[in-house]
């Protein structure tokens, strides 16, 4: 059972944001530069600690998943959101299409048991927080919330813009420095009172002030960073979306730059590589591109999907959620865990 929330303290904050950064506006998107050909010969350095000194190679082709977890009927009531590996086990959203959309975390673990982690949650993407918190955007709240999988307990971090709550927060990822990037399209908004006047993507700074860092994607939705932290994705954009790119200097946004185009792109991962994997939520498909913007695989599965996320005991294998189900596919590439 879920204890009772309660409001972090400036001392609590700063001890899941570790430095306080100033934010620069992100300029009009530039168009992208004819893309390059990918590299596999060095990785990239690890910001975060995620990956091995030898990450692997990129896929190439037409690759297909495997269906491992699924809930009961046809999914078509809920979909399963917001993967990430936490230890030995996959963690991820699962919620339902009724009033208030209500969800709960539920736990996959690496001999194939489905259990439930937190219940309520209100979440959708999740995060690694420190000693193994997960961090959530939330929509039953409108917030960013820390959920502690130890007793249960749930933390608010942020969950006003200019004295207004946020829409429905969707996806988040955190930086090195303890920087927490996350969108906020309007899919859940009905879920509580209150909303922004647009929808954005928004940075957090270890002092938890929230600054915008684009506001002209409609419906901004997957977020992720390079392993090396100087470049934050963010797909959105519905049936004539884009994966856009934002080059980071000294934490701060520059112009975004549109990578490729996409049809209702949803959740994103990195591999250590530094290749995106974009879902396309109505295609059933995962596009593996690289970060000059060039398609080197794609990984296709038997329903909608939702996001992705790296994990294994070697960071090896990609999980994939969707309508109702989890997928696997082992690849020669490590990744990063969300």
């Amino acid at each position: 059972m879920l204890l009772p929330s309660r409001t972090a303290l400036p001392a609590a904050l700063a001890a899941l944001l570790l430095c306080a950064c100033q934010r620069q506006e992100a300029e009009v998107p530039a168009p992208a530069p004819p893309a390059a050909e990918p590299t596999a010969a060095v990785a990239p350095v690890d910001a975060r600690g995620y990956c091995p000194a030898e990450p692997g190679t990129a896929p190439s082709g037409e690759l297909v998943a495997t269906r491992i977890a699924a809930a009961d009927g046809d999914g078509s009531k809920g979909l399963y959101e917001g993967p990430v590996w936490n230890g030995d086990a996959l963690y991820f959203s699962d919620f339902t299409f009724a009033d208030g959309f209500p969800s709960r975390i539920r736990r996959l673990t690496a001999d194939g048991r489905l259990e439930t982690a937190i219940d309520p949650s209100g979440s959708n993407g999740l995060a690694l927080g420190e000693d193994g918190a997960l961090v959530a955007a939330t929509h039953d709240r409108k917030e960013l919330s820390r959920f502690d999988l130890v007793d249960g307990s749930r933390m608010r971090i942020v969950g006003e813009f200019q004295g207004q709550p946020f829409n429905s927060p969707n996806d988040l990822v955190i930086g090195a420095d303890g920087t927490i990037w996350f969108t906020d399209p309007d899919f859940q908004r009905a879920a509580g009172p209150g909303g922004q006047d647009k929808t954005r993507v928004y940075r957090v700074g270890t002092d938890g002030e929230v600054t915008v860092v684009d506001d002209s994607i409609a419906n901004p939705n997957g977020i992720a960073l390079s392993p090396d932290g100087g470049t934050l994705y963010v797909a959105g954009g519905g049936e004539q979306g884009v994966l856009r790119a934002y080059p980071l200097v000294d934490g701060q946004a520059q112009a975004g730059r549109d990578l490729v185009a996409a049809a209702v792109p949803d959740g994103l991962a990195v591999d250590c590589l530094g290749n995106i994997y974009l879902t396309e939520h109505n295609r059933r498909r995962v596009r593996v591109i690289s970060p000059q913007g060039q398609e080197l695989a794609t990984i296709g599965v038997d329903a909608n999907l939702t996001n992705a996320a790296f994990g294994g005991s070697d960071r090896r294998t990609l999980y994939l959620t969707g309508a109702g189900s989890v997928w696997s596919i082992e690849l020669d590439v490590a990744g990063l865990p969300y």
